[in-house]
């Protein structure tokens, strides 16, 4: 009998509840992907180089012109200054520069801290790489680390922490005491941080976004994961990228070279001249999803459901205690077939699934898809 190498893994739970969206033509607020189009200059200039010819391999690291872009916006955003050639890697997706730092840096027994609830791709990589996940529950409704457990948690064998803010699923930003208390452990201990920022543009209510750019010192120890995708309203070209120093890109882009060596040539000349001529986009993205997080949140105050803070990504959580007894992989069955709207169960980001009802909602929706289903949800 064949032996997986990942035998407690079946079908993610985004592409079940997908699914019964359309079994059911419920309204589909699980899957966290835009309802709305990418801005057209970036569609009118992927078809232009297609067009063009500009339809073979990229260098492995990225087109040049897109990587100083890259490079670019980091200096705007973080005030930062990054090498573009030895330290922007243009990969396919946040997910593949996840798994390459990954296996970049964990050999077989080192141990990874991730936190819990966690993005349902970094087990499986680490465990890949011959790895263990150290998972660390956070709590709702704040989800706040505290440090003080993650120190205990710490072995010998500890080689990483996965850090991911803003937060998918719980919405919460990283503070500036997080950040302190991550460098004092990288210090004290010689760690590497990967750091998954793809919700790096969408924070709310005016509160920056503390990338592990900004800080120097940590940053010589981190490899850096953003979405195009997720800024540009494109999950589908997955694209994405990874800054990390010099020293660390080099080994990254050893195992970058071997799983797709390069990425989407057109789309990579598309992005560079989206960042160059309309590089708006991402100062307004912060403003444009706060209007959409506001607008589900006012339209559910009348309901039966506890709203939890959202700080930051295109997610929203909902306590559903009030509203049914059922368990949340329960609830979001029952939600998708009989209410026709369907939500994401937090439990299943859970090593060790916590007895809260809580689901997820993206709100990276249309104004009248996210009235709609919240107008279903108060009549629950």
């Amino acid at each position: 009998m064949f032996e997986s190498k990942l035998p407690n893994l079946g079908v993610s739970i985004f592409s079940q509840m997908s699914g019964l969206a359309n079994e059911f033509s419920a309204i589909n607020l699980s899957q966290g992907f835009p309802e709305f189009d990418a801005p057209d200059l970036l569609k009118t200039q992927l078809n232009y180089y297609v067009q063009q010819g500009v339809n073979q391999y990229s260098p492995s690291s990225g087109v040049p012109r897109l990587q100083q872009q890259i490079a670019d916006l980091a200096k705007r955003r973080y005030a930062v200054d990054i090498n573009a050639a030895d330290q922007v890697t243009v990969t396919s997706g946040a997910t593949e520069a996840l798994f390459v730092a990954i296996q970049t840096i964990v050999r077989p027994s080192d141990e990874v801290i991730v936190f819990d609830p966690a993005y349902d791709s970094y087990q499986p990589a680490i465990e890949l790489a011959g790895g263990k996940s150290v998972h660390i529950a956070l709590s709702a409704p704040n989800y706040t680390i505290d440090w003080q457990v993650v120190s205990q948690a710490i072995t010998k064998n500890t080689r990483a922490i996965i850090i991911n803010t803003p937060h998918n699923p719980s919405g919460k930003i990283l503070q500036p005491q997080d950040i302190k208390a991550l460098k004092e452990l990288v210090g004290t201990h010689n760690l590497y941080v990967i750091s998954d920022e793809v919700y790096e543009h969408i924070t709310f209510d005016q509160q920056p976004h503390l990338s592990v750019l900004r800080d120097d010192e940590l940053f010589t120890k981190s490899f850096v994961i953003s979405s195009f995708g997720k800024t540009f309203h494109s999950t589908g070209w997955k694209m994405g990228y990874c800054i990390a120093p010099a020293d660390l890109a080099v080994e990254f882009r050893k195992i970058h070279q071997y799983v797709t060596f390069s990425s989407f040539t057109p789309a990579q000349h598309a992005l560079a001249d989206m960042l160059e001529q309309q590089g708006e986009h991402i100062d307004e993205l912060s403003g444009f999803y706060q209007q959409k997080r506001d607008l589900l949140a006012s339209h559910l105050s009348n309901s039966r459901f506890k709203i939890l803070p959202s700080q930051g990504t295109y997610f929203l959580l909902l306590d559903y205690s009030d509203v049914s007894d059922l368990n949340d992989v329960e609830f979001c069955h029952w939600l998708v077939e009989q209410a026709g709207v369907a939500a994401i169960p937090l439990s299943v980001f859970y090593q060790n699934p916590p007895t809260d009802k809580v689901i997820r909602l993206c709100f990276a929706k249309n104004d009248n898809t996210l009235i709609e289903a919240a107008q279903i949800l108060c009549q629950l």
